[in-house]
């Protein structure tokens, strides 16, 4: 029950975060929207350092860090999605890769789906499938160009998710925190060389 809990509140806070970042990203820049998002999440996770505890180990900084390096191209992909097409077509697309691909990932290591799990999986496929459909002349059907995003977003999200679960157990929210430093400074990287191609231009 714990496990499915958080797993609620995990979904929530991303849905939460697409959201606000496809709202930012229509006002701003996309890369200026995750500037604020990644030392932001950084922020939060060090305060939970003291209550939740942190072990860096080896293993631990590594898949962090793999993790922080996929974090940055979600964070990216996902803003930058409801940026350029329909919100309520493209974020359905991005959570279904983002749901699919780590459960492959668990199949392949061996684990074994619910009938539930199976029941779901097809079910979450069709309802993609009717909200992106529309209907009415006034339906907005995404182009390619903004559904290639929202399937990288959701692959990104998945290689995130995995690569955190592959972290030694125990080790806290140390993981969490070398990752979002990881993505802040590839994030405040991009930014850097951005800029300084346009100040070249």
């Amino acid at each position: 029950m714990i496990a499915l809990l958080l797993a609620l509140g995990s979904s929530l806070a991303y849905g939460c975060a697409d959201l606000l970042g496809g709202l930012g990203a229509h006002k701003a820049h996309v890369l200026r929207t995750v500037l604020v998002a990644a030392p932001a999440g950084l922020a939060v996770e060090l305060l939970l350092w003291p209550v939740l505890g942190a072990s860096f180990s080896t293993a631990t900084v590594g898949w962090g860090a793999a993790s922080g390096a996929a974090s940055a191209a979600a964070f990216v992909l996902l803003y930058r999605t409801p940026a350029i097409g329909p919100m309520n077509v493209l974020s359905p697309v991005t959570a279904l890769v983002s749901a699919a691909l780590p459960i492959a990932v668990g199949l392949l290591q061996g684990e074994r789906l619910t009938a539930t799990g199976l029941l779901g999986l097809p079910l979450a496929l069709v309802a993609v499938v009717l909200v992106s459909a529309g209907h009415g002349a006034n339906a907005a059907r995404p182009a390619r160009t903004a559904l290639l995003p929202a399937f990288g977003a959701g692959a990104a999200i998945a290689l995130h998710l995995v690569f955190l679960h592959q972290a030694p157990s125990g080790s806290g929210v140390a993981p969490l925190i070398v990752g979002r430093a990881v993505s802040s400074a590839v994030t405040l990287g991009a930014a850097a060389v951005a800029m300084s191609l346009l100040a070249l231009i």
